[in-house]
């Protein structure tokens, strides 16, 4: 009978570890999140001394809802940065906030009182701005948990809330900065106005949707024209012909613009419709590139063009308007209309003409300003005309549920009566809504507070400026870093063109704007404002303690005007300011008064969407400007908005939303990190199920890679460890990697670049280590006995695994952590505790990275020439091949006959020649010089390693080759 083979399955050094396949990350990462609370690694690492403090401001998101994809890219971005640069030595606070003031809370509160029928005005302010508090604390609490399940890390038990005492005490003491330095007014202006909100708005609050539009061509008959240069100018009598889509604004109308670079001539109706509006023998004033256009929307059959019209002449004319003498209009409209000049005037749509009404539009009262037409108050806050006004009293232009009311039509059809119109019609176009009710919004004319950006700041700052508007600009290009640079460009063409902010809300739930104005005293009056540091301080002092609705208590006036005001000669100012003034003032009681905010007040970094140009990089940008004289930040970074696989905006409507809660569930917060990295998030990002499969699968191709390094690190102890200039040229060859790639994921993540450290991280650990290193290596790790070859190679694992686990877990939270705590199973241990290791620049070696490279190009025929041998199932494995490899390269082939090419190739054998090649060799197309011819390995199997050799059987131990029996022995 014959010796049954040992089985030597035993004795092999397979790999040994607890770290599963599949990681279960829904179930799982909780238990971490617990983890790190109980041994508390945020304040653990504040406890870190000497080290250089690093401070993300966290723009404060509104405690209004449940979170959305956006929110969590945000959060995520976030924690990347605060993270990576603790680990690269930092001490990174990240104080998280909450903007808890103004009108979507306040705009809940009142529809809860709708519901019940009451009317929000009837409830005493306090009370009302109670239940705003409440309500917002609820979301605070819901949000809060809501971060902590992605793996963000921060000052969760302390963050910062514009809505408490402090918080409210500071934002009324940045307020009163700008009273005190000369740049708080009041002003009447147009400014946005939802009609539905009852208040103004910021530009920040308005977002463009199509809106259908009434659209009216309507004559202004020329009532006067002054002769020019001694000649008659022949228009008395002619119409001037304007187009509108805000008809409801033509009441308000006291001037007609024109642009005097234009081309504009006198038109004659020459054929007309019976009973049309514009008829036969009717003369127009047109630009002549519109004209063809604006009599074909009349429905003219035939005209002709008289003649040229002259700047010059147009600057004579006298206009009426087109209700002048209109029968019970009580005189309202009886004035003269000027023509002006006014370079917003374009020939790319209407006439040619402009019709202006001050009250109503930004360059309407830029040009009344300019000229001094009057202005009106026609419309009110409900977004009706005044009660008193002739004809349209009590019309809405929009209703308190957003939708279009009866001013429009009213108007138009009154012009029709009187015969003013030549044409109508409707078109949809991009208009403003407010971007809370969803509803559009009107230009309207009220008196506001505002922040003057062009006037001389009175603070003795004036290291960047004298103004706001240049110490934003001057900071913009000289202090501040943009990531991406694009940011720069959008932030400064707004500051730039930016009119005087609007500081002033018409609401109950936010900051006063804590100041006093005398009565009967006129806004240019020297006294109309009080400024007294006196009043201040008591404001101060009650805001500390009581927050600001002690602005509110009963007796308030007396008690902050003290003993030295009679509060009788004064008016206490009642409206709430802008909540971006709240936002923008952040830096003052986060940045400033927190131990753990900035030593000097600046935040190194401010990160947020691109809509935030536009929001609180902007308003922190002004109010910071007005305050400190410079920007409060260093770094701007800015992430796009998240989009779904089609690259379509996500809504509700569309059904192709995905919110964090659903992604967290199904795969767990991780991969949700990880789609993060793996994006450019300074572009619009794309996120869905089908990406969501691919980011999956890149998680676990690296799980893999920790899982192989965790079982054969099983057992490694210090006195496994060896020295790396000893080690063989594969190993000295990772080492190489590792020192390039550490640069790498230092630059990468000083730069904020997620997706360019990942990325590398990504391809080295499953192109050069899973498919090249673990590849060639793994006989070695399990076969070897305790060899220097497998000592260096069970070090150099040791030192992939300490960086791979460090350099990925501001990205992967919770697989690091797993990962760390499999060969740290200390109580109180986390990779979150650690630093990057310090990675020696001596183990570049750019000679042996070239060398290795041009192996791998050798390797990569051979194991294709294989590849085919195993597919035509000639083989089965690669250990049953010796291939004869021709190289004619001489420089090559002296390259690897020292090395261990049978491990390279993980063949049994190996023939290394410069003989000319067959022609049957197998060959690459890119790699030239290179053939292979298969042969089959000679020898048996050795029972232990798998290889065929010639030896196998002729040693102590049955059925194996030298190296196992040495092993065995």
């Amino acid at each position: 009978m014959c010796a049954e083979t040992p089985d030597y399955k035993d004795t092999l050094n397979l790999p040994k570890t607890a770290f599963p396949m599949r990681a279960g990350l829904p179930k799982r990462e909780p238990d971490w999140l617990a983890r790190w609370a109980e041994i508390g690694v945020y304040d653990r690492l504040r406890e870190k001394e000497g080290r250089e403090p690093f401070t993300l401001h966290d723009g404060p998101p509104y405690a209004n809802g449940h979170l959305h994809i956006g929110h969590a890219l945000n959060k995520t971005i976030k924690d990347m940065i605060v993270r990576s640069h603790q680990m690269m030595g930092y001490d990174a606070r990240y104080v998280p906030g909450w903007d808890c003031h103004g009108l979507p809370i306040e705009w809940k509160i009142e529809e809860k009182y709708r519901n019940k029928g009451q009317d929000k005005d009837d409830v005493p302010v306090i009370d009302f701005r109670q239940e705003c508090r409440k309500f917002a604390e609820g979301w605070v609490d819901i949000q809060r948990e809501e971060f902590k399940r992605l793996g963000v890390a921060g000052n969760w038990e302390n963050p910062y809330l514009t809505m408490d005492f402090h918080a409210e005490r500071v934002i009324a003491e940045e307020f009163m900065k700008f009273l005190m330095n000369g740049t708080l007014y009041q002003g009447s202006k147009p400014v946005m106005w939802s009609p539905v909100e009852k208040t103004a708005l910021a530009e920040a609050e308005i977002e463009y949707h199509d809106h259908k539009s009434h659209t009216i061509w309507v004559k202004f008959p020329i009532v006067r024209a002054i002769e020019a240069t001694g000649a008659r100018s022949g228009l008395l009598g002619v119409n001037v012909v304007i187009w509108t889509t805000t008809p409801w604004t033509i009441p308000s109308n006291r001037a007609v613009a024109f642009n005097p670079t234009l081309s504009y001539g006198l038109y004659k109706v020459t054929k007309a419709p019976e009973g049309n509006w514009a008829k036969k023998g009717d003369h127009y004033l047109l630009a002549d590139n519109l004209a063809e256009d604006v009599l074909k929307a009349a429905k003219v059959d035939e005209f002709i063009r008289k003649r040229d019209v002259t700047a010059e002449q147009l600057d004579l004319v006298i206009c009426a308007h087109p209700f002048r003498d209109i029968a019970d209009g009580e005189g309202e409209w009886d004035y003269d209309v000027p023509m002006l000049p006014g370079d917003h005037v374009t020939d790319e749509a209407g006439t040619g003409f402009v019709h202006t009404a001050p009250s109503h539009g930004a360059d309407d009262f830029i040009l009344g300003v300019k000229h001094g037409l009057q202005m009106t108050h026609n419309v009110i806050e409900d977004g009706s005309f005044r009660k008193s006004l002739p004809l349209f009293g009590g019309e809405v232009v929009i209703t308190p549920k957003g939708k279009e009311g009866g001013a429009n039509t009213a108007v138009i059809n009154k012009m029709a009566e009187v015969g003013a119109l030549i044409a109508r019609g409707r078109i949809t176009h991009s208009y403003p809504h407010s971007w809370r009710s969803k509803a559009p919004v009107i230009f309207r004319n009220t008196p506001q507070w505002f922040a003057a950006v062009d006037k001389d700041v009175e603070d003795g700052q004036d290291t960047y400026g004298t103004t706001i508007r240049q110490r934003a600009l001057t900071s913009i290009d000289e202090l501040v870093k943009w990531t991406p640079q694009a940011g720069r460009n959008r932030l400064y063409s707004m500051i730039e063109a930016r009119p005087d902010w609007v500081l002033s809300r018409q609401r109950a739930w936010g900051v006063p704007l804590t100041c006093f104005t005398k009565k009967d005293a006129l806004p240019s009056d020297e006294d109309f404002l009080l400024r007294d540091e006196a009043v201040n301080a008591r404001i101060v002092e009650a805001f500390e303690a009581e927050g600001a609705d002690s602005w509110y208590q009963d007796g308030a006036k007396a008690r902050f005007l003290g003993d030295d005001y009679n509060p009788d000669e004064w008016e206490q100012v009642l409206d709430v300011l802008d909540v971006w003034f709240d936002s923008g003032s952040t830096h003052a009681f986060v940045l400033r008064d927190r131990e753990d905010g900035s030593p000097d007040g600046i935040a190194d970094v401010y990160m947020e969407g691109t809509d935030q140009h536009r929001g609180w990089f902007h308003s922190s940008l002004l109010q910071a400007c007005g305050t400190l004289g410079r920007a409060p930040y260093r770094n701007v970074v800015t992430h796009g908005f998240t989009l779904d696989e089609k690259g379509n905006k996500m809504s509700k409507s569309l059904g192709n939303t995905i919110v964090p809660e659903t992604i967290v569930k199904q795969y767990g917060a991780d991969i949700l990190r990880l789609w993060v990295a793996q994006t450019d998030y300074t572009n619009d990002q794309r996120i869905g199920p089908e990406i969501l499969k691919g980011v999956a699968d890149s998680y676990r191709r690296l799980r893999n890679t920790m899982r192989f390094m965790l079982g054969a690190l099983n057992d490694f102890s210090e006195s496994d460890r060896m020295d790396p200039f000893e080690m063989p040229a594969i190993e000295r060859w990772v080492l190489h990697r590792v020192a390039e790639l550490d640069q790498k994921v230092r630059a990468g993540y000083a730069a904020y670049d997620f997706q360019g450290v990942f990325s590398a991280v990504f391809n080295f650990a499953t192109v050069d280590l899973s498919a090249f290193y673990f590849d060639v290596r793994k006989d070695v790790l399990y076969c070897d006995g305790d060899t220097e070859r497998r000592r260096a190679a069970r070090t150099v694992l040791d030192i992939l695994y300490q960086r791979l686990t460090t350099w990925l877990a501001p990205i992967l939270v919770f697989t690091m952590e797993e990962v760390w705590l499999e060969r740290n199973p200390d109580a109180t241990s986390s990779v979150h505790l650690m630093d990057f290791p310090e990675t020696p620049a001596a183990w570049t070696n750019e000679l042996l990275a070239s060398n290795v490279a041009k192996v791998r190009r050798v390797r990569r025929v051979v194991t294709s020439a294989l590849e085919i041998q195993r597919q035509e199932k000639v083989i089965g494995s690669s250990l049953e091949a010796a291939p004869r490899v021709y190289i004619s390269d001489e420089e090559t082939l002296a390259l690897l006959r020292p090395m261990p090419t049978e491990e390279l190739f993980i063949t049994s054998d190996v023939v290394l020649t410069n003989d000319p090649m067959p022609e049957d060799a197998f060959c690459l197309p890119d790699v030239e010089g290179v053939g292979v011819v298969f042969e089959k390995a000679s020898g048996a199997k050795c029972q232990r390693c798998w290889k065929i050799l010639p030896d196998v059987g002729t040693h102590a131990h049955a059925d194996v080759c030298g190296r196992c029996d040495t092993a065995l022995s």
